[in-house]
């Protein structure tokens, strides 16, 4: 009898319940929470579900799945864990890179073609992201002031790193923290992946807030038909002179690209068909995996996260303002030819900003149809995100 006792008191001194703290239970309740919103509510089921569960994993006490390689010479064996395998796609950027691609094959670059202004309003739209820097610089002072709150301070790698996540933009907001605030990634990644979910709610109070009734009803007129050559030039010169500018944005900028040219150039239909479906979603589990896997207590619970998760909330918020504030600013320069609900689309959420614009322009005026007019500051924005995180990167990368 007394074998059996000392190896159960062995079997459960060793397994993850022995080792369960508050602090553990916490960050398992969260997880359980975000699969509920994932699988529940339907907020980014494809990349929340993974997020979730990798943080339902990473939170699991003794289980060695972040365990770095460790090598034998004497025996020519080694163990490594599966966590840490799979973490290496953040690490050197490849799941964004890749998941890049896919959306360049998804993107019809047309709509800016067509109406090259849109490019303004992708880029008024990428306010959020420095209103947010400036603001994660001044946390330490605030914080440092206030007798009952611990002094909160982000470096300028830290606040560049959550500026990002004001472009709506997943990967771009993933690679920017694996490059600058690696144990910011998992608050930063969920927090932008989260304010992309409720966009359908969070932005149309701005645009009825931002813009008159009467903006709102404007029909646009329709675009020109974009040629077949236009379109498989434009991502090749997109690509050569932004990464000439800003070399840190090749990863996303060639990638997206490399995918707009498999879609448009007419001889690669089927890599451009693997490109937007079977290797994105391939991607998107280790990804979602990798993010969820950083999401510990140690990193998690902690007072900069809540910090992030505002500063998130204002950057989006910010970005979504600066682009319907040079929206209006159209309207009024084309004299009422230009709904300045397309620049809320200038946000990088591809193509789901572009369809709030729509259906709130819809409701205003049933035969408005803004979807193709909002897609152009819509792919503006993924554009223009991806160029204002490499130049975070390049200034604060060291």
């Amino acid at each position: 009898m007394t074998f059996f006792t000392d190896v159960l008191t062995a079997i459960l001194g060793s397994s993850g319940f022995a080792n369960l703290d508050i602090k553990t239970i916490i960050m398992l309740f969260i997880a359980c929470v975000l699969l509920y919103m994932g699988i529940g509510k339907k907020f980014e089921p494809l990349l929340l579900v993974p997020i979730a569960f990798g943080m339902l994993l990473a939170n699991l006490p003794v289980t060695g799945l972040f365990n770095a390689p460790v090598y034998d010479a004497a025996t020519h064996s080694g163990t490594v864990g599966f966590m840490w395998v799979l973490y290496q796609g953040v690490q050197y950027a490849i799941y964004p890179s890749i998941i890049f691609m896919g959306i360049g094959a998804m993107t019809d670059f047309g709509p800016l073609l067509a109406n090259p202004m849109s490019l303004l309003l992708g880029a008024a739209a990428q306010l959020g992201i420095f209103a947010a820097f400036l603001m994660a610089l001044c946390i330490g002072p605030i914080t440092s002031a206030i007798p009952f709150l611990p002094t909160i301070e982000f470096t300028p790698a830290d606040a560049a790193a959550i500026g990002v996540i004001g472009g709506a933009d997943g990967p771009t907001a993933i690679l920017t923290a694996s490059k600058l605030s690696v144990e910011l990634l998992p608050a930063i990644a969920i927090a932008a992946y989260s304010y992309m979910a409720l966009i359908p709610m969070i932005q149309p109070p701005l645009m009825k807030a931002l813009t008159s009734k009467e903006a709102r009803k404007v029909k646009m007129s329709q675009l020109r038909t974009v040629s077949k050559t236009e379109k498989i030039i434009f991502p090749i010169a997109v690509a050569i002179f932004v990464i000439l500018l800003i070399p840190d944005t090749a990863p996303l900028i060639g990638m997206l690209m490399l995918g707009n040219l498999f879609r448009e150039c007419g001889v690669t239909e089927r890599l451009s068909d693997t490109a937007q479906n079977a290797l994105i979603n391939i991607v998107t589990i280790p990804l979602g995996l990798s993010v969820g896997f950083k999401a510990t207590a140690e990193q998690f619970l902690t007072g900069q996260t809540l910090f992030i998760i505002v500063l998130g909330l204002t950057a989006f918020m910010l970005s979504t303002a600066g682009g319907l504030i040079f929206g209006n600013v159209m309207y009024v320069l084309t004299k009422g030819k230009v709904n300045p609900l397309i620049g809320s689309a200038g946000v990088s959420a591809v193509p789901m900003a572009a369809r709030v614009a729509q259906t709130v322009g819809q409701k205003e005026n049933p035969s408005n149809f803004l979807l193709m007019h909002a897609m152009g500051p819509n792919v503006a924005g993924v554009i223009g995100s991806a160029c204002a995180a490499g130049f975070m990167i390049k200034v604060f990368g060291g």
